[in-house]
């Protein structure tokens, strides 16, 4: 075999010592955030990563400057802390040990590093991070306050007075269920919806923090807010029946601006009694039902002072909820997109029906003008029935059937009469490609229409594109499936039960990881499993809840605790999130062991959801979960150099291991219980094979699926097969069962026009579910190569092994790890395979090229190129 190394960048010894212009520090972050604005840790984590021209770059060293002022840090005084020169080639998750840290404290901070050869980095450009509110005393005389009525949106408004110059000034909120802020005639953040975020109310209560300096002005000023139900009052009905939840209660909001004055004085205006209340135009809001909106109800100027509030009502003080206020540590929920509809139609007189042509999370925006009171409905949905007509019976069939009936996925919006109008909802969102449209006056136009597409602002971090387009529309499908279900919460579907599902949530996770930034919302949602557990370590199958599916067993779903916290490790490689929740996953662990019986779970739970014909037996997937929660928290233990807990878990793995072994393998048949795919996939994947079956079960698993000539498996098998088969050398096999366009299958729905990865193989209820997603996972390790090392987490160690299967003729990959970008590019002319990868500085990589039965060519930071005849 043929094989030529080339070296891309130029290559400069330097002297030892002194400074190299070839390498600077970039994208600074604490906490996983680009300068965030209220950050609880005392003690945050301190993260860049460093760009050069360089081959085979690694940092030897850094040094940190944190400094209370950016006078200060710009004279590179460090007066919170200077790290001096720290020698490590550490540069994710530093923790800052420097001075204590105080509430609403401003942090300025830089960084330094050196090469391999001693030489420096410039200073990078500054970062920024602010203390949130640590102490409840922060809040001052802050109240929770609201109208405490039932029935239209609560508006809150204050005025007050600025009395100076202004150097800083902090609005933080929190508004239950959801807030709108409101200062001086703007919208505090005008791109985002559903804030703070959704929580156990009675354990955890977000808040957010907002620069507002801009906003304000000398003299007198207007602050105000609109309140939504969201999920903290809950009175749509369905078959979870949050309307039932402990926290329940009236909209309400706890809000303090902090205003900072040149002349070194503060001031604070606090929600108190001296707000005042009405209702406007939101006349109802639900998260299930949608939200009707009476445009000749609008308060106009009601967020500007001058207003006249003479007929609004003093608030009501109302009860805290039982929740520990915590400050939002992951992106808030944006319109991450504006979708213009590619069609309309008019199957019945009247009715029309708006095609946006993509499966989404969000809402429409309307632009319209109408005679005052023209009610305009709109009814969103997934699916067209035969006649043109919306078809939503397979989504809500969880909504109760109530007298008079109540609204499902339905916006109502009331025309002002007042010339040109544009609306769109702000407190409940949709699940759906296609709405339709009645009480419009006249016939409407594509223009008259946009999709908003809503999800919480996770940035790209990955992707995947090939010669095959069929994948190409899978991976899209992918990316729209997770970002929709991405609500500040991982669901399940983003229309029938919005519910976070951990099941779901743990099978998508590692493709989440690959393709988004989206750690920091996985850590908010770990805290939340964290709220929903017991003291004997029992959980809930969907987090959060108020009480339907907590302290139920379901092994396979359980584990979406230890899976993710494992998950985030290995991609992210700051083991903080292990020492953070290692009691919690020993207590569900040693919880989940006292329930087996001869070794193995006894009873029957949720296992492979939804498989296209054989069910495997739910203690049989069980069983192995446990095999790999013990497995999982036995390297936690070791991580943390806990050698007795070590040994526990090693125990219950290897105890475990036996059991499943005895009890489900049949001797006489040679297979795992009934020889289903996820059977012996899960066996395998999972390490549960003894050493001499694991070549028999590996050819039994192939030979099976060649047998049947698709895939035959729920969601479990689907994420294990394709692991199992590639690392099986057998990729080409798993490429066909993606890529086949005939039934079950992912190439399938998109031969059927899917935008979305859909909830079962044929496509009979939810048509947006993520939990088929770690294909998309699949495609950037295996075809396009960017492998995960499990002994380097964070992609320190990179696997680059493309493979050239299925008439592919060129792949293209990439992954943005902790230190960089990571991409491969390959391309399959004839014989002749050429591979072009980008490998980010600090890091290495053992690149094996297709054919190559060696241990592979070992490869620095930079970009190479290869070639080889296959």
């Amino acid at each position: 075999m043929l094989l030529h190394l080339v070296f891309l960048a130029f290559w400069s010894k330097g002297k030892l010592g002194g400074f190299d212009s070839r390498f600077k520090v970039v994208d600074l972050r604490c906490e996983n955030l680009s300068d965030p604005l209220c950050v609880d840790s005392e003690v945050p984590r301190l993260s860049w990563r460093t760009e050069t021209s360089a081959q085979n770059w690694r940092q030897s060293g850094y040094r940190l400057l944190v400094s209370s002022t950016e006078e200060n840090l710009n004279r590179d005084k460090g007066d919170l802390w200077d790290s001096g020169k720290v020698g490590s080639s550490e540069s994710n998750g530093i923790r800052y040990q420097g001075k204590r840290l105080s509430s609403n404290e401003e942090c300025f901070w830089k960084v330094r590093t050196w090469n391999s050869g001693g030489q420096s980095s410039s200073w990078s450009q500054s970062g920024k991070w602010e203390m949130g509110l640590l102490s409840a005393d922060d809040w001052g005389n802050s109240r929770w306050i609201g109208n405490g009525q039932a029935g239209a949106a609560p508006f809150l408004r204050r005025t007050f007075n600025v009395r100076g110059p202004i150097k800083r000034a902090r609005l933080f909120a929190s508004g239950l269920g959801y807030q709108e802020l409101h200062l001086n005639g703007h919208v505090v953040a005008p791109n985002t919806e559903r804030g703070p975020g959704y929580t156990n109310f009675d354990k955890r209560v977000l808040y957010v923090g907002f620069d507002v300096a801009n906003f304000l002005k000398p003299g007198e000023n207007c602050i105000g807010a609109i309140l939504g139900t969201g999920w903290f009052d809950v009175h749509d009905v369905a078959t979870w029946h949050f309307e039932k939840a402990a926290w329940r209660g009236r909209p309400r909001a706890r809000i303090m601006l902090r205003i900072e004055y040149q002349k070194g004085t503060t001031e604070e205006v606090a929600s108190d009694g001296n707000w005042k209340t009405s209702t406007g135009p939101i006349q109802t809001d639900g998260i299930y039902t949608g939200e009707t909106y009476d445009a000749r109800k609008e308060l106009t100027g009601w967020d500007r002072q001058g207003f006249d509030d003479s007929h609004w009502s003093s608030v009501a003080i109302l009860d805290p909820p039982k929740g520990t206020l915590v400050a939002r540590s992951c992106p808030p929920i944006v319109i991450g997109e504006t979708i213009k509809p590619t069609a309309i139609r008019e199957p019945k007189s009247g009715i029309f029906v708006v095609d946006f042509g993509q499966n989404f999370s969000g809402h429409a925006q309307i632009n319209v003008d109408g005679p005052a009171g023209t009610a305009i409905r709109m009814r969103y949905s997934e699916r067209v029935a035969s006649d043109g007509m919306i078809e939503r019976s397979q989504i809500e069939t969880f909504m109760a059937k109530t007298t008079p009936p109540q609204p499902f996925q339905t916006d109502t919006y009331i025309c002002s009469g007042n010339g040109h109008e544009t609306w769109e909802q702000r407190f409940s969102y949709s699940g759906f490609r296609y709405m339709e449209v009645t009480g419009f006056p006249g016939k409407p136009s594509l223009d008259n229409f946009r999709g908003r597409f809503a999800h919480t602002d996770l940035k790209s971090a990955g992707s995947f594109e090939c010669s095959n387009e069929r994948l190409n529309k899978i991976q899209h499908a992918t990316r729209y499936s997770y970002l929709s279900n991405a609500q500040s919460i991982f669901t399940d579907c983003p229309q029938r039960e919005k519910n976070g599902w951990t099941g779901d949530a743990h099978l998508a996770a590692e493709a989440g990881l690959m393709n988004f930034d989206s750690a920091s919302l996985y850590e908010k949602w770990l805290n939340d499993l964290a709220d929903a557990q017991f003291e004997d370590g029992r959980t809930s199958i969907i987090v959060p809840t108020w009480g339907w599916g907590a302290g139920s067993s379901h092994p396979a779903w359980d584990s979406a605790y230890p899976i993710i916290v494992n998950d985030l490790y290995h991609y992210t490689g700051d083991w903080s999130i292990i020492q953070k929740h290692y009691d919690h996953l020993k207590r569900y662990v040693d919880g989940l062991a006292k329930q087996t019986k001869s070794g193995v779970i006894p009873f029957d739970s949720l296992g492979d959801w939804l498989p296209w014909s054989t069910q495997t037996p739910s203690q049989l997937t069980s069983t192995a979960f446990l095999y790999l929660d013990a497995s999982i928290l036995a390297g936690f233990a070791r991580q943390m150099d806990n050698g007795n807990d070590a040994v526990k878990y090693d125990r219950l793995a290897a105890t475990t291991k036996k059991a499943f072994n005895d009890t489900y393998f049949d001797k006489a048949k040679g297979t795992y219980a009934n020889g289903s795919q996820t059977a012996l996939s899960t066996a395998i994947y999972f390490g549960l094979v003894p050493d001499e079956l694991k070549t028999h079960t590996f050819r039994e698993l192939v030979k099976g699926v060649m047998r049947q000539g698709h895939i035959d498996t729920g969601i479990i098998g689907a994420k294990n097969i394709l692991r199992v088969l590639s690392e099986g050398s057998a990729t080409d096999l798993a490429y066909k069962l993606v890529a086949r366009k005939e039934i079950p299958g992912w190439g399938y729905w998109m031969e059927q026009g899917a935008t979305t990865l859909w909830e079962d193989w044929k496509g009979e209820s939810s048509l947006n579910h993520i939990m088929f997603g770690d294909v998309s996972n699949w495609f950037i390790q295996w075809l396009g190569g960017i492998g995960l090392d499990p002994n380097s987490p964070g992609f320190r160690h990179i696997i680059i092994r493309p493979q050239a299967v299925g008439g592919l003729t060129w792949v293209k990959a990439t992954h943005v790890s902790p230190y960089g970008l990571i991409a491969t590019t390959w391309t399959k002319t004839g014989s002749r395979f050429k591979l072009s990868i980008t490998i980010p500085a600090n890091c290495t990589a053992t690149v094996m090229l297709p054919g190559d039965r060696g241990p592979g060519t070992e490869a620095g930071s930079g970009k190479h190129e290869f070639e080889v005849r296959i």
